[in-house]
């Protein structure tokens, strides 16, 4: 089948080899533009691009859809469907129509539960245990259109977001190869989407903060969620300090909300080991080591207030 696939990040790569893979004629890559990145700022290509370019495929990284010569080229590369996988931009109604099968999405939720743009960080911090991934042909809604296939995947007590995007990249790269391969043989039936869903929008930088004050269990989801991105944080006199996956210790429960002693944190039930740490302008470490270095007062708590 003639594709025009649609990607950036690595979880979008295993996609597109699959469909390499698979026999499929990839004729073009779209994918975000370069970005600055690191502390160099230099401007680096999208994962998918990088993949696109050591496959010898065409790559095109439009800053949007809306204008007329991005249209103009999807519609002389004639494609029979487009493949979507975490594209990151919005999708005109005009482009929908242009190949014959239109724009087929794989979104890592078990729709339509999560529609949206962080669909496993919202699974691991509402604790669920089973997630997975669905193919469905793109319409006007977000993430409302119908469903060619799904994979389910359990969620594992430890995954953060970075682990469970790894496997679900793996197992969905098959589903999505397996959607295409229904579709060139006539076999493709989409079915809509059944039950009440829920929303996973973007994940805002504040709302990434700890609140110290919630259940131990509740911020042990939120921080494995959001790791490695955006990254949970919290303030320490108002110096911003990283955090990644804590453990809990449910025999520790006189500290209060953001109270530290050692490597513990008090919450609003019991207490949190912390794990690595990463203050502001230093790179990750033991927190164990931070402390070391940090000289912190007993009774010194994190920061319960909201960032300025």
């Amino acid at each position: 089948m003639r594709i025009l696939f649609a990607g950036t990040p690595e979880t979008a790569v295993p996609s597109l080899l699959r469909l390499v893979e698979a026999g499929h004629d990839v004729v073009a890559v779209l994918t975000r533009a370069p970005a600055r990145a690191g502390r160099s700022h230099k401007l680096r290509n999208s994962a998918v691009h990088e993949a696109a370019e050591r496959l010898g495929i065409p790559v095109l990284t439009p800053a949007s859809l809306r204008n007329a010569e991005i249209r103009e080229q999807i519609v002389e590369l004639a494609p029979q469907a487009v493949a979507v996988v975490a594209y990151g931009l919005i999708i005109p109604s005009e482009l929908l129509d242009v190949p014959t099968h239109g724009w087929i999405n794989l979104h890592f939720s078990l729709l339509p539960a999560w529609r949206g743009a962080a669909p496993v960080q919202y699974a691991i911090a509402a604790g669920d245990e089973i997630t997975g991934a669905s193919t469905f042909r793109i319409e006007k809604g977000l993430d409302t259109g119908p469903v060619f296939g799904m994979v389910t995947e359990q969620i594992k007590p430890t995954d953060t977001s970075g682990d469970l995007l790894e496997r679900l990249a793996g197992s969905g790269a098959e589903l999505l190869a397996q959607t295409f391969s229904l579709l060139e043989s006539g076999q493709a039936v989409a079915t809509a989407q059944q039950g009440a869903p829920s929303h996973a929008p973007t994940i805002s930088t504040q709302a990434a903060k700890v609140n110290w004050q919630h259940p131990a269990v509740a911020i042990e989801r939120h921080i494995r969620s959001l790791t490695p991105a955006p990254g949970a944080w919290t303030l320490l006199a108002g110096s911003r300090v990283k955090l990644g996956p804590v453990t809990q210790v449910p025999t520790v429960t006189d500290l209060g909300p953001g109270e530290l002693r050692e490597d513990l944190v008090g919450t609003g039930s019991h207490a949190l080991r912390l794990g690595w740490v990463a203050p502001a302008g230093k790179k990750q470490m033991l927190a164990t080591d931070w402390l070391r270095g940090a000289r912190l007062e007993p009774g010194m708590s994190f920061d319960l207030e909201d960032a300025e």
